[in-house]
């Protein structure tokens, strides 16, 4: 096949990879082409489409140097390589030449077509879902994303394995064959079936922890906000700036696996809670949502989610939905969510004009910069508002504990003591109140005089005045309720 080939001369004694790109006739189709490079820094091709530069990036993330690319077109699957057999003998002739060490498929392989691939062409062979699992491996930092990125290894690699194991020293270490922290990963199947086992109850146990702590988070009536969005949109950089601590902030993919909470206070607002998540991907692995359940169950806890979109890449509108996949399969689509378009600052002021008006509901701010926070503010204060209600409670004074804690964790309005106790008119929100609602002052005229808007929450849902198709309800029908 006639192809159109860059070539560059810088070496590196990085794995040279070698990407392939399968797409069937009756997807999106591409010009059949082999992209050849052998540096990863000359890799700014015009004509790469989201995909490849994703999977580019994965790559590089991985620490592997890009020795050539593969976009082809075929009608259908081979089941025995996926690829057709005569392009994988042009494939084999490509490699060989460029000295690649590594094939890596942006389609899933089936553990036969892997095993199959790497027998042919006598190297290794992974394909997206372990890239980003050795990535993720890579990233791991607390003892429980080290034992949750290990436990989506070995559930992915076990129906891989050969009759007792697979021949992993063949094929040498590096991606796709280490865990976490560079150990390499347990090829036996019956110290891997005992290892899963391991992991999983130890994961439970923190799980528990988990909900323990959330137990008393909520007990504190405190409101929690979630950091969401695509990987490297700049979420750790948000926490840092609102909370002034000091999350690792890296420009990279997948730079924070650990959920991490921190408290700040909204001006004007009470203190509240917000926690950075592991960043989405397009197609993240199904080992690595279960895998990371817990870590994800403080999306489900959250009382409001800030979608971060990096506004600078021209592909965010993707990420939006591949994040809104995401959302709608751990089952939160229903929560409230504001959507921020971060690093407005790469952009040009006729760029963030447009968008601005393209996306009216929208929050554009520069977490780096610290531009556009008081509007962030504003909206966050909107959406608390309407979480809390103003009611009248009559605490006897015996309860004098309890009266000391509503004045330590609720805006008290006003005030008056009486012979039976303490008559607070407070601001809380509907945590607080449903554990005071046996206190609850049944006065009729303060009832009506504060009853509450029944509006939706201020939602980032409602971004764009224009309806979104994804794989799921439309984003306008989407509009998050508190109450």
């Amino acid at each position: 096949m006639a192809s159109k080939s860059n070539t560059f001369d810088n070496i590196s004694d990085k794995e040279r990879a070698f990407l392939i790109f399968i797409k069937l006739k009756n997807k999106s189709e591409f010009k059949n082409s082999i992209l050849k490079h052998s540096s990863s820094s000359a890799l700014r091709h015009a004509d790469l489409d989201e995909e490849i530069e994703e999977l580019k990036n994965l790559s590089l993330s991985a620490g592997a140097e890009v020795a050539g690319i593969l976009c082809h077109n075929q009608s259908e699957i081979n089941p025995k390589y996926f690829i057709s057999a005569g392009k994988l003998e042009e494939i084999k002739n490509i490699i060989d030449a460029k000295k690649v060490d590594l094939v890596i498929y942006d389609n899933d392989l089936t553990p036969a077509q892997q095993s199959n691939l790497e027998d042919k062409l006598n190297l290794k062979v992974i394909d997206r879902t372990a890239l980003i699992l050795d990535i993720f491996a890579q990233r791991a930092q607390s003892s429980e994303g080290k034992m949750q990125v290990e436990l989506a290894q070995l559930n992915y690699l076990l129906p891989r394995l050969r009759g007792k194991g697979i021949e992993l020293s063949r094929l040498g270490g590096g991606i796709g064959t280490r865990g976490p922290g560079e150990q390499k990963l347990e090829v036996d199947r019956r110290k891997i079936r005992k290892r899963i086992k391991q992991l999983e109850e130890r994961i439970e146990q923190i799980s528990v922890q988990r909900e323990i702590q959330r137990k008393r988070r909520e007990e504190n009536s405190l409101f929690l906000i979630s950091l969401i969005g695509y990987t490297n949109s700049g979420k750790s950089t948000l926490l840092n700036t609102l909370t002034s601590s000091n999350v690792l902030v890296k420009d990279m993919l997948f730079s924070t696996l650990d959920s991490t909470t921190r408290k700040i206070k909204i001006p004007e607002m009470d203190e509240i809670l917000i926690t950075d998540t592991v960043g989405f991907i397009e197609k993240l692995p199904h080992q690595l949502v279960a895998a990371f359940k817990s870590t994800l169950e403080e999306v489900r806890k959250a009382d409001l989610l800030l979608m971060m979109v990096d506004i600078s890449n021209k592909n965010f509108d993707n990420h939006i939905k591949s994040v809104m996949r995401v959302l709608k399969e751990i089952e939160v689509l229903n929560k409230p969510i504001i959507i921020v378009f971060n690093k407005i600052d790469r952009l040009k002021s006729g760029e963030l004009n447009a968008a601005k008006l393209k996306y009216r509901n929208a929050i554009f701010i520069s977490a780096l910069k610290k531009a556009g926070l008081e509007e962030l503010y504003k909206k966050i204060r909107k959406v608390i508002d309407r979480n809390y209600l103003k009611v009248t409670v009559k605490i006897p004074y015996i309860e004098n504990k309890l009266i000391s804690y509503i004045f330590d964790n609720c805006k008290v309005l006003d005030k008056k003591y009486t012979e039976e106790g303490a008559v607070l008119l407070i601001s809380a929100n509907l945590k607080m109140c449903n554990q005071l609602s046996s206190f609850v002052y049944k006065d009729l005229d303060t009832e009506r005089k504060f009853k509450r808007s029944r509006k939706p929450a201020v939602s980032g849902n409602e971004y764009n005045n224009d309806s979104e198709s994804f794989d799921g309800p439309s984003l306008k029908t989407r509009i998050g309720r508190i109450g």
